[in-house]
């Protein structure tokens, strides 16, 4: 018990001792502390002063929702056959209002409105779009809300670009609207054509027919069969049209296209056990019916096909034109940029303080570090040397080869 109790206080004394001289190696070299703190604070003051102003505008816009397509194309959409999918424009995915504005057409229409290549002194597009990047920061938050924030040195200026890439970004998706509303309604047209010559031929065909043999009339089964061939098919023209506006702006690898070729092969073969021969079809085949009812059967089939094929495709048609029509954007802009009253930065105290922490921590570490090597001990003052020795002899190897 003795030998701890004299063990304790020596311990305890050299802790205390040990803290004692490391604050006197502190006092002791105060001054040096000072010099390199004041220097710090002097360099940092005199750089944030270097650092020129920066002001931050920002506006914030608002996707169209999925159902933006209007009163009417909601009223055409609700009419079914899949033309909901033509109502809703580009849709209301933030996501892709954000791959948007980090095209490059978007970039480059605002570098040519605002002529940011002799602004930026950019020495190539490639440099100026980099630049532009830097300057120029989007985001999109969790309420599907895009944020759009420019960094300009002058005020004005800075709210200036982010309303042109706000601008620009409302022209592009009206024109990508307008051009998928065009590619629609272009093979709507042409389909259309065709739908009504078909149509006129199953109608007289089918006049010739029945004043030749007389008015036949089919069972209610076979009625509510061709009801629904004619409606498949139908599904599937417009389907088909759908898949064919895709085709002209995605690869068959999208996952739209894909999922539309996956229903249409669904859809055909729905149809072929529908309207297959023998005793698995829905239409008996020549064996089970007279032929003159069969031949009535096919022709009322291709009539009634033919009918829901253009009642559908008019309707499409007419949607495809009302899309086409539209001469604004329906994204919503929440707020306009304005001029900044303040900086946003640099932020100088902060840059001074830091500066000054940084600088107050590295001159004790130095002063520290300079108080050990003072007392080495012999050993290890001449294995220090030996290490100098060592480094310089690698270094001036290094500089031989080098000028070799």
């Amino acid at each position: 018990m003795n030998d701890n109790q004299d063990i304790r206080p020596e311990t305890e004394s050299e802790e205390e001792i040990n803290l004692l001289e490391l604050l006197r190696v502190l006092v002791r070299n105060l001054p040096l502390i000072v010099k390199i703190v004041s220097a710090a604070v002097i360099l940092s003051v005199i750089y944030s002063l270097t650092l020129k102003n920066v002001y931050s505008a920002k506006a914030t816009l608002l996707p169209p929702q999925k159902d933006s397509g209007g009163g009417a194309a909601a009223l055409l959409a609700s009419m079914g056959g899949g033309l909901g999918s033509l109502a809703g424009g580009l849709g209301g995915s933030a996501d892709l209002y954000m791959g948007i504005l980090k095209s490059r057409s978007v970039a480059d229409a605002v570098i040519k409105r605002l002529d940011l290549h002799t602004e930026l002194k950019s020495k190539n597009a490639d440099d100026t779009r980099k630049k532009l990047q830097n300057l120029v920061k989007f985001q999109a938050g969790k309420d599907g809300i895009i944020t759009v924030t420019a960094d300009y040195k002058e005020p004005a200026k800075a709210a200036l670009l982010a309303n042109t890439f706000v601008d620009e970004l409302q022209k592009k998706s009206l024109q990508l609207n307008l051009t998928k509303a065009s590619t629609e309604r272009s093979f709507l047209e042409k389909r259309l054509v065709g739908v009504k010559q078909d149509l006129k031929v199953a109608e007289d065909e089918m006049k010739s027919f029945q004043e030749k043999n007389k008015t036949i009339k089919a069972d209610s089964q076979a009625a509510a069969a061709i009801e629904g061939i004619a409606r498949l098919k139908a599904e599937i023209v417009t389907k088909e049209v759908q898949l064919a506006a895709l085709r002209h702006s995605m690869t068959d690898e999208s996952p739209e296209v894909r999922s539309l070729l996956a229903g249409i092969g669904r859809m055909r073969s729905q149809l072929g056990a529908m309207s297959g021969g023998g005793d698995g079809g829905v239409i008996p085949s020549a064996g089970s019916v007279p032929s003159i009812g069969l031949e009535y059967v096919r022709r009322l089939r291709e009539l009634k096909t033919q009918e829901a094929l253009y009642e559908q495709l008019t309707k499409q048609y007419e949607l495809a034109k009302i899309s086409e029509a539209r001469d604004s954007s329906s994204l919503q802009v929440l707020d306009e940029a304005v001029t900044p009253l303040r900086k946003s930065k640099p932020k100088r105290a902060l840059i001074v303080i830091l500066s000054t922490v940084t600088a107050f921590f590295g001159a004790v570490f130095l002063v520290f570090i300079r108080e050990y090597l003072s007392k080495l001990s012999p050993e290890d003052s001449t294995l220090l040397e030996e290490m100098k020795g060592d480094l310089k002899g690698m270094l001036r190897l290094r500089g031989s080869k080098t000028g070799a």
